[in-house]
């Protein structure tokens, strides 16, 4: 089925297509939303109004989650964990992961290093253009062919706008579609409320991805614009009361990534290379860590961030690779692929990535040690590659360059780069130590690039040295090697600017390859059977998720696992029944003391039936008057399987409870200023 055009069309224009779809699942775009399944189900089906304002207050974090505006004075809802970062960058002086923030006048808001917030304004139907300059191309041609037309596009979109926007190519359907999503940034952003570590973290690792849940994984920002509190124009009202069991909600978020469309060839390459492959690199790497703290406070706090997204992550990989072990799920994908087939017996594109997954397998180590920088755990070293290609790249023909640098991407890249984030070198020594001596496991010592890094040193001594010379920790230098461009690069002795230097030769040959050899062929095959499926199914289809605004609907509603009911509410009380004494299941003391003033029975998290994933932290559940009556945190171990597939009777994605945060800002932290403008119309 061929792609419908909207050029040039705003976001509410695209708001009018029908689509009849096949389950209650799906991570849908606005211009194709499940209208006929909402309306049988539920009969609601959001008008142009509800939708304008539902897309209209909610944003992303650049790097990473979802949130939304909950007040017309900017102020900006998302989760804990997804503003970790920031707080921990904030903390040089005062412990604020673990004591928790509240500013309570705008004097006392803190500014981010290094956090963007995006809010979508249109989406553009570029298909066409897109088809027309890659048809006939293969290999190395389709991609600097791409890379041109993706460099023509975003930038003839942010124009002269750079430092306020930002726009994204965007490929659908596994290349079946292109489109140009154009928001708008903000780069001021600042930190208004953090719960303490204890609270919004409570039951640490063992209750990850588990329900019941007792956190308050909660932080807010607010948005500025020339120095001011940003008006944002529309924004979400919080509806204390949440949600009843049964009730339709909608989620409005950016899920990050999902892979329901691979074949059963790239399936097999996850099960049996990239998944246990990364499972022991971060396994490795959460040990490595978890040493690390305990060789006293400081150096737990330093560790603190890295190691709960590294256990975060374990987690998902290791299930992840359950799911792909499940003979059921490959009999299911067999069985699709193989109608796919039998509708068009001349198609070749599934042995075409076959064929291309095997070349992916003979590169992928070395491609994930040196391009992915896994065996460069460190900002230091991609400070110093990001400056190095920068000063080559930015001497290149805007088309010519590497996605990355060209010119719409550069404002973000620099955001990362001038940084004040602060940096710990006896910490940072740590983990380039142990990356090096990863790297060095999966080459062999032998190996030409491991004698280039070591230098016939070992990990650790090869650490020191880069540690101890290098001038990157300092803002300054790194900005002035970027003002002065290819010549101050060239000129500068930086230990890892000159180790980066080193390896851009092999690590842009590998990323050559990966690009020309397995990315190409196989998003051309995908493209083909991405026509053969909407051929077959129309635009019943939703596409993968790839980090872009999307609706999923549900209901709050629990589950029956091994002959047990697991109720959709926990509550105050629960969450102190479940103390033990100590962490991860111990609540900060600012709880225990304000327990006597706590309605207990207020609910705190609940789960629903949303199909979401990673990158849908902080998306704001949504009633159907477009109140805010949920925030969503996480789902449960049946949720990551969603990866490839949709369970309704099992996944479920975990909330907070609206009337929880309201509860603990005015009776826990004193934060009554705060509530009140989240009840502000």
């Amino acid at each position: 089925m061929k792609p419908r055009a909207a050029l040039g069309c705003p976001l509410l224009w695209l708001l009018c297509g029908p689509a009849v779809s096949r389950a209650a699942e799906g991570m849908w775009t606005f211009d194709n939303l499940p209208r006929a399944q909402l309306q049988a189900r539920y009969g609601f089906e959001p008008d142009a109004a509800w939708l304008r304002h539902a897309m209209r207050s909610t944003l992303r974090l650049a790097d990473g989650c979802s949130a939304s505006f909950v007040s017309a004075q900017g102020l900006v809802l998302s989760n804990a964990h997804c503003v970790l970062d920031c707080v921990q960058n904030l903390s040089a002086r005062r412990d604020h992961v673990n004591e928790g923030f509240v500013a309570r006048t705008r004097g006392e808001e803190l500014r981010c290093p290094s956090m963007e917030l995006n809010r979508l304004e249109e989406i553009r139907d570029v298909s066409a253009s897109v088809t027309e300059a890659l048809a006939g191309k293969s290999g190395t041609d389709y991609v600097e062919a791409r890379r041109a037309l993706q460099a023509q596009l975003e930038s003839e979109c942010v124009g002269d706008q750079a430092p306020r926007r930002r726009c994204d190519l965007v490929e659908l359907y596994g290349g079946a579609q292109y489109q140009l999503y154009r928001y708008q940034r903000y780069d001021d952003v600042r930190l208004v409320f953090w719960p303490e570590y204890a609270a919004a973290f409570f039951g640490g690792d063992p209750d990850n991805f588990n329900f019941p849940r007792y956190t308050l994984d909660a932080a807010l920002l607010r948005a500025y614009q020339d120095g001011q509190a940003l008006q944002p124009g529309e924004h979400l009202r919080l509806q204390p009361r949440g949600a009843q069991p049964g009730e339709l909600l909608l989620s409005i978020g950016n899920p990050g990534h999902t892979d329901r469309q691979l074949t059963v060839a790239q399936l097999q390459t996850l099960r049996a290379l990239r998944l246990p492959q990364t499972l022991l690199y971060y396994a490795e790497r959460r040990a490595m860590l978890a040493q690390y703290s305990r060789a006293g406070a400081r150096q737990a706090n330093y560790a603190q961030a890295d190691l709960t997204f590294t256990e975060n992550s374990l987690k998902v990989y290791r299930a992840q690779l359950q799911a792909l072990n499940d003979d059921g799920l490959f009999e299911r994908k067999r069985a699709e692929e193989a109608a796919l087939r039998k509708a068009d017996a001349g198609l070749t594109a599934f042995d075409d990535i076959a064929r291309a997954e095997q070349t992916l397998r003979r590169l992928y180590l070395p491609y994930q040690m040196l391009e992915q920088r896994r065996a460069f755990f460190t900002p230091y070293f991609k400070f110093a590659r990001d400056l190095l290609r920068a000063a080559a790249e930015r001497e290149r023909p805007n088309a010519q360059r590497l996605p990355e640098f060209q010119d719409a991407a550069l404002p973000t890249l620099q955001r990362r780069l001038f940084s004040a984030s602060p940096l710990r070198d006896a910490y940072e020594e740590t983990k380039l130590a142990w990356s090096l001596a990863k790297l060095r496991e999966a080459l062999g010592a032998d190996d030409p690039l491991v004698q280039q890094v070591l230098r016939g040193q070992s990990p650790d001594a090869r650490a020191s040295q880069l540690l101890r010379k290098t001038r990157l920790g300092d803002v300054e230098y790194r900005r002035r090697l970027w003002q002065g461009g290819a010549q101050a690069v060239a000129a500068s002795d930086d230990p890892f600017i000159e180790l980066a230097r080193a390896l851009d030769a092999p690590s842009r040959e590998l990323r050559r390859q990966m690009e020309a050899d397995v990315e190409a062929p196989e998003a051309l095959a995908a493209q083909a059977i991405a026509r053969l499926r909407f051929a077959q199914y129309g635009r019943s289809l939703y596409p993968d998720a790839s980090f872009t605004l999307r609706l999923s609907y549900g209901e709050l509603r629990g589950w029956e696992e091994n002959g047990r009911s697991v109720a959709p509410f926990t509550d105050f009380a629960a969450a102190f029944a479940h103390q033990t004494g100590a962490a991860p299941f111990l609540l900060p003391e600012s709880w225990n003391r304000a327990r006597a003033r706590l309605a207990l029975d207020t609910p705190l998290n609940f789960v629903s039936s949303h199909d979401i994933v990673g990158g849908n932290s902080g998306s704001p559940l949504l009633n159907r008057q477009g109140e805010l009556a949920g925030l969503l945190f996480d789902g449960n171990r049946h949720s990551i399987a969603g990866a490839y597939e949709y369970d309704e009777a099992l996944n479920r994605s975990i909330a907070l409870h609206p009337a929880a945060l309201l509860q603990a800002l005015t009776r826990i932290y004193a934060a009554p200023g705060l509530a009140a403008e989240l009840l502000d119309d």
